[in-house]
Formats: structure tokens, sequence, C-alpha cells
């Protein structure tokens, strides 16, 4: 039997701070700031819970939004001033919104890479 993660959302929708979208096999929360539109996020925690009850984070990022940080930093003491970026658990993305996201996160999954990128939540 195979496990189909279409990108298509069964549901979404705000569950205050998070927005939540479940697809087939997973449910992922975001969690963006404040009155963020959710078309233009390019900086965001995100927690999916996958069908077994396993919980995996990541924090996902634009291009744009590695290169912005970078040249904020530079001159300053951050990241030898900007000169490197680093995260434990980020994930770079090309384009901003939660729905890219979501898409990335749903061929992760297909393609078998997702334990590879995201960290597992583990309950000590």
């Amino acid at each position: 039997m195979s496990r189909s993660t279409s990108s298509e959302a069964i549901e979404r929708g705000w569950d205050e701070p998070w927005y939540r979208i479940r697809s087939e096999g997973f449910e992922a929360s975001f969690l963006p700031s404040d009155g963020e539109d959710l078309d233009e996020v390019c900086n965001v925690d995100v927690f999916v819970t996958m069908e077994d009850g396993s919980r995996w984070t990541a924090t996902v990022f634009t291009v744009t939004e590695v290169e912005r940080l970078m040249k904020l930093w530079a001159g300053t003491d951050e990241a030898l001033g900007g000169r490197y970026f680093w995260v434990s658990d980020g994930l770079i993305v090309r384009d901003p919104g939660i729905d890219n996201m979501t898409a990335v996160i749903t061929g992760l999954i297909e393609n078998g890479e997702f334990s590879e990128v995201f960290q597992r939540v583990t309950n000590h």
C-alpha cells in the first residue's frame, strides 16, 4: 500500500499562533510573525507531524532572506560580520510563502529526503 503525500491541503487555517496545513500523510504547523502575509513568509519555524505520530522540526528560510540577514550582520560581530550563515535545523528554499514551503515538505517526503533535512523531535 502506498502512502500519498499530495500537496493538496485537506484542511488549513489558524490555530493561534500557528498556521496549520493538514495534507494526506502529515500536518505542518507554521509559526509566522504576527500579521505577516502568508504568501510572503521568508523565515519561519515549522513543526511537521507525520501520520505515524513522529514530530519533526526545521526553520525555513528563502535564499533572499539568508542574503538579507548576512548583509544585516555585515560590520557586526554576528556570524563573523555576516560572512557565513548557519542553523542546525535550517532548510533554504527558493520561493517565499507557506504554500511553497508546504510543497517543498511534500516533495521531501515523496523523494525520501525528509528525515535527512528535518530534525526529529524526541521526548525525554
